[in-house]
């Protein structure tokens, strides 16, 4: 069930209406005002709140904003986690409160100031009867939501002792539970004025969410390997295919988040994507984007900053500063800053358990590789200076104690489970198979042993 404004234009924002089946229809019914933002409007009608989770999730990403028809599934819906998207409801407190006193006040059987009430505050329900002039005495109240079973239990168990002359409940399975109990019961349901003006909250959020979504990200790609020091000269045509290795990969990536990549010099990249894309990618800013998917492909350690802002040159300094200060404080988090360069720290998240993976036979090989370099004190540094590892089948097969041909083949395994990278042979004048270099990235073996 769909309605949508006939301005001659196609709607620009898709609101999902949950709850159940009668306050949907009437909220569906009244999207045909105006609102700020032209709107289409989704139904997803349940017969019991507890359901409310479900509806969201089979909404999923075809809905802006989600309008719940009472606090209650949406607080059902907030619990479960599953509001991926902005959200809000239809209050039941104040005019909603006092109609449903009105309908106890014109049915003789009951009495408006001997009543039990669910969900509602405490604070809303005393001011409601303050501007009717009734007290609160003897109403009885439950704050919490709860399932529709716990709350008729509530209710009837005060009614069937006498202490209560009718139940008002925001519930709509609740109601049914007690209706079919004989327990007399009220309803209390939102008003007219109260729908219209959820209906323009939730354009407003959809439209400012649409907005935040499309807002310009700056991604830059920093690469500690490839910068150049007096300590560490590398070789050109090792630094040459690293980096055509790398921008395809981050090109890979982008692409995902329907992101560009441009290079900016010889150790740094520059991408340009929108915030909604990026929050997809790194899970609302909490893990920073191409950092595990280069280490588990080229054994390389990158650093990222991401900046927001209102132009392109706004968003670009602030992922400069995001990425000095990832490089001075070493953290994963505060890796990004907004448009108004205040640093994006989510909430922490527990990891996910991950299933141990299997070791490559050649990471053996290649440990042995480096440790016997690392002895022989091959003219590598340490840290950020360190050289490159470089051996050929003739050094191999030495450190290894085995033959050369044993340390060709061995050496091809390292470099098909990407341990290590074939070099262009040096051309020498003598006859013969010329030599052939390999570079060991030792940096797969982790931050100790690259150290």
């Amino acid at each position: 069930m769909t309605a949508s404004r006939s301005t001659g234009s196609a709607p620009d924002l898709t609101i999902g209406v949950v709850g159940p089946h009668d306050l949907v229809e009437r909220v569906m019914l009244m999207g045909h005002g105006p609102t700020p933002v032209p709107s289409r409007l989704v139904a997803a009608a349940y017969r019991d709140e507890q359901e409310a989770a479900d509806k969201v999730v089979r909404l999923g990403a075809g809905v802006d904003v989600c309008l719940f028809a009472s606090p209650v599934p949406y607080d059902f819906a907030r619990k479960a986690g599953v509001l991926t998207m902005p959200a809000t409801y239809v209050p039941l407190n104040g005019a909603a409160l006092q109609g449903a006193l009105l309908r106890a006040a014109l049915d003789e059987r009951f009495d408006p100031a001997k009543v039990s009430i669910d969900v509602l505050a405490r604070a809303e329900v005393e001011e409601a009867y303050s501007e009717v002039s009734l007290g609160t005495e003897h109403v009885h109240l439950r704050e919490e939501a709860a399932g529709p079973g716990t709350l008729a239990a509530f209710h009837e168990r005060l009614w069937r002792r006498g202490t209560t002359t009718v139940a008002m409940t925001c519930v709509h399975a609740t109601a049914e539970r007690m209706e079919m109990a004989g327990v007399p019961t009220i309803r209390v349901r939102p008003t007219g004025a109260a729908i219209r003006s959820s209906l323009q909250t939730a354009a407003l959020l959809g439209a400012h969410h649409r907005l935040e979504e499309s807002q310009l990200v700056v991604i830059l790609v920093d690469v500690p390997t490839l910068r150049e020091t007096p300590r560490r000269v590398t070789p050109r045509y090792w630094r040459d295919e690293l980096k055509l290795t790398l921008h395809r990969t981050l090109l890979q990536e982008a692409h995902r988040m329907n992101a560009s990549v441009w290079p900016v010099d010889d150790h740094s990249y520059l991408v340009t994507a929108t915030r909604g894309s990026v929050t997809t990618s790194t899970e609302g800013f909490r893990t920073p984007p191409f950092v595990e998917k280069v280490r588990e492909e080229l054994g390389l350690a990158i650093e990222v900053g991401i900046g927001m802002g209102r132009t392109a040159h706004e968003a670009e300094t602030h992922a400069r500063a995001a990425l000095a200060r990832s490089q001075s404080s070493q953290r994963a988090q505060g890796f990004a800053l907004d448009r108004d360069g205040r640093a994006l720290v989510p909430a922490p998240r527990t990891p996910p358990r991950s299933q141990p993976q299997p070791k490559p036979k050649g990471l053996e090989i290649l440990a042995r590789l480096a440790d016997k370099l690392d002895q022989e004190g091959a003219g590598r540094g340490s840290g950020a200076d360190s050289q490159p590892l470089i051996v050929d089948a003739e050094n191999a097969g030495r450190m290894l104690g085995v033959t050369p041909r044993t340390a060709r083949r061995l050496l091809r395994t390292l470099v098909e489970e990407g341990l290590a990278w074939p070099l262009p042979p040096n051309r020498t004048p003598q006859p013969g198979r010329p030599r052939q270099l390999y570079r060991l990235i030792v940096e797969k073996l982790g931050p100790k042993a690259a150290s």
